[in-house]
């Protein structure tokens, strides 16, 4: 099994970065791996952390209609280059935490999607060089508010809300090219979403390279892939489950969006 990066909040609220073991505790790092964070005597028992997101990124650039049927299920073509919108980091939560429905919207999506990390800063980079940016690959959930998204014209608002980001559970360096990702609700054993990470238009290099001709991404930002065909409506209740072969499961359910969040 691929080594697993995690980070993790300690009983005294402590954060680490850290490589999860086969009986779940945590060998903690002394930086961020993607900053040459290396291995330290100090372990996390499994039952004296929770699980966060596995990066706090600056960014989270994601990439729309980037698999040609999902385009085509939108009733849009496939983008001649790759179509760039931004998440706020605010929108991240981790596995197993509450995606939090808005009463501003009546249709709220699922997306999901393969996450790249970054691992070092990267402007004006060639595809080539873009490879060895990518730091490491996670799972992601694009939810989205899709009558916003239709009724704004743009996609701010629809992308934005908190909780619309829910990442993890944790990064690996190494992914097969022909990896499946699978969305699955409420634990059906038929998913609602189901394709090979090789469908993409665009592929992970090139989309890193395209967005550093436009921003600087740093160590820890987040690329979002873009979402196969399947793309379908989260209630109140649903659970929702994104696997990814070679990295695992991402899981998080709905809840009504509180009206006082302070």
């Amino acid at each position: 099994m691929a080594q697993r990066y995690v980070r993790v909040q300690s009983k005294t609220g402590q954060v680490h970065y850290g490589l999860l073991n086969l009986d779940r505790n945590v060998q903690l790092l002394d930086a961020p791996p993607w900053l040459k964070g290396q291995p330290t005597e100090q372990i996390l028992d499994a039952d004296s952390y929770q699980i966060l997101a596995p990066c706090a990124p600056s960014k989270i650039v994601a990439v729309g209609k980037n698999y040609a049927k999902h385009a085509a299920e939108m009733g849009t073509e496939t983008p001649q280059e790759p179509l760039l919108f931004i998440k706020p980091s605010t929108t991240i939560i981790p596995t197993e935490s509450l995606i939090q429905y808005p009463s501003q919207s009546q249709r709220v999506d699922y997306e999901g999607e393969l996450a790249l990390v970054i691992g070092e800063r990267c402007v004006d980079c060639s595809p080539e060089q873009s490879r060895s940016k990518i730091w490491g690959y996670t799972i992601a959930n694009d939810v989205t508010a899709r009558d916003l998204q239709i009724r704004d014209g743009q996609w701010t608002r629809a992308k934005g809300f908190d909780t619309f980001c829910p990442l993890g559970p944790w990064i690996v360096r190494e992914l097969s090219a022909g990896a499946r990702l699978q969305t699955f609700l409420n634990d059906k054993t038929s998913p609602v979403q189901s394709a090979s990470i090789q469908e993409m238009t665009f592929s992970p290099e090139v989309l890193v390279a395209y967005v550093s001709q436009v921003m600087t991404l740093l160590p820890g930002d987040v690329v979002l892939t873009g979402t196969p065909e399947g793309v379908g409506s989260l209630q109140v209740g649903d659970r929702v489950r994104i696997e990814i072969e070679g990295i695992g499961s991402l899981e998080n359910s709905v809840t009504a969006r509180s009206e006082d969040r302070r």
